[in-house]
């Protein structure tokens, strides 16, 4: 019998004393026998929380584009979001996979059929981030270093949302991309962060994560500052084509602003860090507008 096989035995018989068991993302619990020593990730985002929550040397294989920590650009890769390599995550011998719900659905559903323990990340708030840290170290026997990352991931976002509390209201349109033109809707973690930050988003009452709109929409919008993020960090080009229309507050007040989309289009630990900074360019907004 393989190492892989006997751990998956004793989790499904619930036999060891002291089990560890916490509630995933889907509201599914999952229980382990013991702390987990073989972890694959299934997506960027979760790769980041395993090592904040102190178990990146537990970690095994991971999906493309996990590539924070540094460290994390080392782990071998089991695939992409769109296409897992099931038999090299068998070959892993995992004893407990992340997995984010909009991963290759079909061959995460294979994965489970199997009985491999899977713990599903998918916070619909910035707290939920800090859960699901906690919620990782539990798994993976680093509880302590996990609960350390948690609260100072709470503690940071309370003080933020301390700081803007009072700060007079800004309203914001985050484009995500150009052609098409992607927004992001008022369940989405950005409009959450927006929020923190003192502004609201013009979009907010769609209820997709990332709809698309027409240019005419975001005129009609009137927002007071458009914010375009760039997964590499970069200021995106596209949004100096906003300057077409300087009727728009946002282009008559210069408040063309972007921000590091490697921060705040995944959901996870830095996106603390993420926020912080996007509160400080809505700061900036506030003194130039007309």
């Amino acid at each position: 019998m393989t190492r892989f096989v006997a751990l998956l035995l004793l989790v499904a018989s619930g036999a060891a004393h002291g089990a560890l068991r916490v509630i995933d993302g889907a509201g599914v619990e999952v229980v382990l026998a013991r702390p987990a020593q073989r972890i694959v990730s299934l997506a960027p985002h979760a790769t980041e929380m395993l090592f904040a929550a102190g178990a990146g040397s537990a970690l095994v294989g991971a999906v493309a584009h996990s590539d924070w920590p540094p460290a994390a650009r080392k782990v071998p890769r089991v695939g992409d979001a769109a296409a897992l390599d099931l038999e090299r995550i068998a070959l892993l011998e995992p004893d407990l996979v992340i997995a984010w719900p909009y991963t290759a659905s079909a061959q995460l559903a294979a994965l489970r059929a199997q009985k491999v323990p899977v713990y599903t990340s998918d916070p619909k708030s910035i707290a939920a981030i800090a859960d699901d840290v906690e919620n990782l170290g539990t798994l993976a026997g680093t509880r302590g270093i996990a609960l350390t990352a948690a609260g100072s991931m709470r503690e940071r976002l309370a003080a933020l949302r301390g700081k803007y509390r009072g700060a007079a209201k800004l309203r914001v349109f985050y484009q995500v991309w150009n052609e098409p033109l992607y927004t992001v809707g008022g369940r989405h973690l950005i409009s959450e962060a927006i929020g923190v930050c003192g502004g609201e988003n013009v979009f907010a009452a769609l209820l997709i994560p990332a709809p698309s709109v027409t240019v005419e929409a975001v005129i009609a919008a009137a927002p007071d500052v458009i914010v375009g993020g760039d997964d590499h960090g970069a200021r995106p080009a596209w949004l100096d084509d906003w300057r077409r229309w300087p009727q728009i507050p946002a282009v008559r007040d210069g408040n063309l602003i972007g921000a590091n989309g490697d921060l705040l289009h995944r959901p996870g630990p830095r996106f603390v860090e993420g926020t912080a900074a996007l509160c400080a360019d809505l700061e900036a907004a506030r003194r130039k507008r007309g």
